[in-house]
């Protein structure tokens, strides 16, 4: 998979959320003010790396993403780890772990995750990060 810029990333998270849009809608929600020469220019590329496709509507486009939110992730902390973590899964999680200070009742909930073996993991909105 094409791997996303920063940029390319911000116009698939508006595609992933809202779904199907024309370049003016993803310019009014874009996070911050950016030139239409700019998002079209992502646009392109995102179609141009398969990312995304178009149909024409009158005389308008609508891109919908094609790649999907959980694939890109996937593909992005492949790098991550074999970048900063020389391949280890166990060297990010420890990195992780150190460097955003978990406190004991977040550490006790990644064991039971651990433990679970396949089980969903538990809804959201417990404990938080301690720093």
């Amino acid at each position: 998979m094409a791997r996303l810029t920063q940029g390319e990333l911000k116009v698939m998270r508006l595609l992933w959320e809202h779904g199907e849009m024309k370049p003016a809608e993803l310019q009014a929600r874009y996070p911050e003010p950016i030139k239409n020469s700019a998002l079209r220019s992502h646009l392109a590329t995102l179609l141009e790396k398969g990312h995304v496709t178009r149909r024409l509507v009158g005389k308008a486009y609508f891109y919908r993403p094609t790649t999907r939110k959980r694939s890109a992730f996937r593909t992005m902390l492949g790098e991550l780890v074999d970048a900063y973590c020389g391949g280890s899964i166990e060297n990010l999680v420890m990195n992780i772990i150190r460097s955003e200070k978990l406190s004991e009742d977040d550490l006790i909930a990644l064991r039971r995750l651990a433990d679970a073996e396949g089980e969903p993991p538990p809804p959201a909105g417990g404990g938080g990060r301690k720093r």
